[in-house]
């Protein structure tokens, strides 16, 4: 016989009687590899790629079940021991180098044979997960674009662990890097908030380079401590925004749309809070729907600061601050390094170019209304574009 080769025809003096190791194809053909280590144990010779790549293709199968990987390990070393229990030496030699060749052989082949077995289950279990990675990947893709019908997406929902039923927040989150999926600041997010809340309240993925929590019902304490979390595992400024709560996946995609819209208007108005309530940026948001309306206003109002000297970039900015401030010259001056003086020169020179008066209450709003706009806007750093 061949080296690695299936044993033909009965049963040699030498070989034990191995029990089947389970029932099935797979027991039999790992009771066919249990009868193989002990020819190779008898021969001293090694097992054949195709012994081993059959053992590959066993832990697949296995890792494809569910069965665990220490289950698999356990079944085969367990016929494997009663291979060695029943192996007997040729009677025609009694010598302990025999003994000694035979159990290097016999733990060489156990020990690739278990390799092997390591190597097709682990190869499948990964598999596995990509398979399942992308799977949850286009369930979270549908949920937060809304792109499938409602029944089947609350379906596909309970098999992640997610009920739909009931009002939902969304929060999301934007950090210096990106978010990914499967990066290590994702799970330190997902661990945590699953832990603490379990995985059928709350939903951590990614989207576009945002960290998303889609939490059920109406409080505010996964929000706040999505936020802590989401802060913790980066480095540099994290931003939160979290959206107010609606029922149902048509719900959570609008959730989803306001939070976002919320975290874009915080980032161009320079808000400095880490965390960010859609609620509380609902005013800006009117403001920015009438995009033309805006722009007239930013027009009108401020075009002016254009002719002072070196643009309207500073004279814009002291105007921030001194709304920022309560209108008050002495705190505008402490926050932006000036004298008192300078920030007074700077709103009579606001006047004269603008022709609004910012220390009258009348004037001020629209004045301010105007401020906000340009934020929005990105004036002057981008020119505006004309209604017309």
């Amino acid at each position: 016989m061949s080296m690695g080769e299936e044993p033909r025809g009965s049963r040699s003096a030498g070989r034990p009687d191995t029990a089947p190791p389970g029932p099935g194809r797979d027991g039999d053909a790992l009771e066919r590899h249990h009868r193989l280590l002990a020819e190779t144990a008898l021969s001293g010779g090694r097992l054949s790629d195709a012994s081993l790549q059959g053992l590959r293709e066993l832990g697949a199968a296995a890792a494809d079940r569910g069965t665990t990987l220490h289950a698999v390990l356990d079944e085969y070393f367990t016929g494997a021991r009663r291979v060695w229990a029943g192996l007997q030496r040729p009677r025609d030699d009694d010598r302990p180098a025999v003994l000694r060749d035979m159990a290097q052989a016999f733990l060489r082949a156990s020990g690739e044979s278990a390799v092997a077995l390591s190597e097709g289950y682990e190869t499948a279990h990964r598999a596995a997960i990509r398979r399942e990675e992308a799977s949850r990947r286009e369930f979270v893709d549908d949920l937060l674009e809304g792109r499938t019908p409602l029944g089947q997406l609350a379906e596909r929902a309970e098999r992640f662990g997610l009920r739909l039923v009931g009002p939902h927040t969304v929060s999301v989150g934007r950090a210096r890097e990106r978010f990914e999926a499967g990066d290590a600041t994702t799970r330190y997010v997902e661990d945590a908030l699953t832990t603490r809340f379990g995985v059928e309240q709350v939903l951590i993925t990614t989207k576009d380079g945002l960290l998303v929590c889609v939490a059920s019902g109406t409080g505010t304490e996964v929000p706040e401590f999505f936020a802590g979390q989401a802060a913790s595992a980066v480095t540099g400024p994290c931003r939160v925004a979290v959206s107010r709560p609606r029922t149902g996946p048509s719900g959570i995609v609008r959730s989803y749309q306001e939070a976002g819209r919320a975290l874009d208007v915080a980032h161009r108005l320079g808000f400095t809070a880490s965390v960010v309530r859609a609620s509380d940026v609902l005013v800006f948001q009117v403001l920015e729907r009438d995009r033309a309306a805006i722009t007239d206003l930013v027009t009108t109002v401020l075009g002016g600061l254009e002719q002072a000297r070196g643009g309207p970039h500073t004279l814009l900015e002291t105007l921030a601050a001194y709304f920022a401030t309560g209108c008050s010259n002495t705190t505008t001056a402490r926050r932006l390094g000036l004298g008192v003086r300078t920030v007074g020169y700077r709103i009579a020179r606001i006047h004269q170019l603008t022709g609004y008066d910012p220390t009258d209450p009348d004037q001020r709003y629209v004045l301010q209304t105007a401020v906000l706009g340009a934020r929005l806007l990105g004036w002057p750093a981008t020119p505006l574009q004309s209604a017309d």
